[in-house]
């Protein structure tokens, strides 16, 4: 899938179509979701689907637009910049694996499916324990992303994927509230019904991880933007602080990160929608997940500090962009897992397992 002026001009429009739900000048929505019982408002999820963004990734005959990653990514990116809490991404990865009737309701909002596949906290992509006998599953996934939201989750297992319905017996959900204010929980299966599924989770969990590291770069340029926006009417000793040079310096080494991140995250579009290797593929999904995690995490840090002392209290919403970076940055594995697995990836005895004109600094 080659980049062309026409997927250029359809990224464009997805862009501006997320303009309508994701306002980066207004996250008063972020704000007033956070604590509520699902964390997210399913009508707007329904409006996304409405949209076709849940489909964005799937082939035109299940009902998808059949785009690439360059298109998933825009769009991802303009969702973290208005720090929008609708787990898009997550279910955008479950729809991927369900079938018929499950697919076509969850494409419309009418079913709510999330992902279920991480065991080991260390590690998100570590083969899965649950085992599933005889249609039923038992055993433990950890970091569910709005579980209390979700009508059904897809779990992976030994044995493949299986669809389990959130209320049905034997499925218990042990949700805690994240820093962010949303939730993320961990399922209990103690013998639940459990339906086979046709594809494997695991299978898109690279291009959830990249579309997480675009939402990421979105949210990093929004602060940015935001804190020079402070600086230039923001006044102290008589002079607007931005006209410090002390902290014009400091504006400059987020603005490197944050552009760094992006040409990560754009070059492993790109890798994802070429005829890649398994391995070229995932390494620049790694190098972009880790840059954008540690440059959304340092930009937010940074503007915090850049906006004083009222950048501290919980009114100011710069605050808001830090706490959601520090739920994202380990979604889908941290900075220090992806830097490991680039490092295993790229270097194998000594030699380059990756094509070095793949690789950016």
């Amino acid at each position: 899938m080659t980049i062309t002026a026409e997927r250029l001009e359809g990224a464009r429009m997805i862009r501006e179509s997320a303009a309508g739900i994701a306002d980066r000048a207004d996250v008063g929505r972020a704000r007033k979701l956070r604590f509520s019982e699902t964390g997210f408002d399913r009508r707007v999820l329904k409006d996304m689907c409405d949209l076709g963004w849940m489909g964005l990734r799937l082939p035109e005959p299940d009902g998808g637009s059949d785009l690439g990653m360059m298109e998933m990514c825009a769009l991802a990116e303009e969702l973290g910049a208005a720090i929008v809490p609708e787990p898009l991404i997550p279910a955008a990865l479950a729809v991927r694996v369900l079938a018929e009737p499950e697919r076509t309701a969850a494409l419309e909002g009418r079913l709510v499916v999330l992902p279920a596949f991480q065991e080991q906290s260390a590690n998100p992509h570590a083969p899965p324990a649950t085992s599933v006998q005889q249609g039923r599953i038992s055993g433990r996934k950890l970091f569910v992303p709005s579980p209390r939201g979700a009508d059904a989750f897809v779990v992976t297992s030994r044995d493949g994927s299986f669809l389990v319905r959130s209320d049905a017996p034997g499925v218990a959900i042990e949700a805690i509230t994240l820093q962010d204010g949303s939730h993320s929980g961990t399922l209990v299966f103690n013998d639940a019904p459990a339906e086979k599924l046709p594809g494997r989770l695991e299978d898109g969990l690279d291009d959830a991880c990249l579309a997480t590291a675009a939402y990421l770069l979105g949210l990093a340029d929004a602060v940015l933007e935001r804190t020079v926006a402070y600086l230039k009417v923001r006044k102290q000793f008589g002079a607007v602080i931005g006209s410090f040079q002390a902290l014009q310096h400091r504006c400059v080494d987020l603005k490197l990160q944050a552009v760094l991140a992006r040409v990560s995250v754009e070059d492993a579009a790109r890798i994802a929608d070429m005829n890649a290797s398994i391995d070229e593929r995932r390494a620049a999904v790694s190098r972009a997940k880790a840059r954008a995690s540690d440059a959304a995490l340092l930009v937010a840090r940074q503007a915090v500090q850049l906006h004083g002392g009222i950048g501290f209290t919980d009114e100011c919403d710069i605050g808001l962009y830090l706490r959601k970076a520090m739920v994202l940055a380990p979604a889908f594995g941290g900075s220090a897992f992806h830097r490991a697995r680039f490092a295993k990836l790229t270097f194998r005895d000594g030699a380059e397992a990756v094509p070095a004109t793949s690789r950016t600094a």
